[in-house]
């Protein structure tokens, strides 16, 4: 679920594959977006006035007008699969997407859909988030940890791989408190669920 700050409206990802446009202030649906499979993660682009959505069944990357509500294009992840974390870099107009199989952090270029940059990382990612400050990309993994990688001239560079703990994979980074906060579930053994919290050096 989005909210579009220029109205308002929330945007909900639902079922076997659609998106819904809510107006909570009246309450009414406005629109309802077929899509080809389940959505995952999507985004909203201010600067170019889409919504980008993961639809891995159908092994792709939806971008939707937001004014008509409609889709504009399909970019199919030819040899990426179970595509699920994605997040936006607005200042370079790429979408992050992060595949599962195989394990691949790949950035896409917003109008064409083409592939600008991708490289390994880690396995079973959930969340992925760009440090628009540091122009750092973070993935969380349910293989037990975190990638770090520094988006530069090169290419993707990683920074650092940060042991975790299996199954730890949903997480939040909010720049307002320059902090990434990692949910970890109760071990098998008896410990405890907790909260890790982290903060980017420098």
């Amino acid at each position: 679920m989005r909210v579009d700050p220029r109205n308002g409206h929330v945007v909900v990802g639902y079922g076997n594959g659609a998106l819904a446009i809510v107006d909570p202030a009246k309450p009414a649906k406005l629109a309802d977006i077929p899509l080809p499979g389940h959505p995952e993660s999507f985004r909203l682009s201010l600067s170019t006035g889409r919504i980008f959505v993961n639809v891995p069944d159908a092994r792709q990357i939806i971008a939707v007008d937001l004014s008509s509500a409609k889709p504009l294009a399909n970019w199919k992840t030819e040899g990426l699969r179970a595509n699920f974390p994605l997040f936006l870099d607005e200042a370079e107009h790429a979408v992050i997407a992060v595949f599962r199989s195989p394990a691949r952090l790949a950035l896409f270029d917003m109008n064409t859909g083409a592939i600008v940059a991708s490289t390994n990382t880690c396995g079973d990612a959930d969340d992925v988030f760009f440090d628009e400050k540091r122009r750092r990309i973070y993935v969380s993994c349910g293989a037990g940890l975190l990638d770090a990688f520094q988006r530069g001239p090169s290419g993707l560079n990683r920074l650092a791989y940060i042991t975790t703990s299996t199954g730890a994979r949903t997480s939040l980074f909010v720049p307002e408190l320059d902090r990434l906060y990692l949910a970890v579930r109760a071990g098998l053994f008896g410990s405890s669920a907790s909260i890790q919290v982290y903060r980017p050096n420098p």
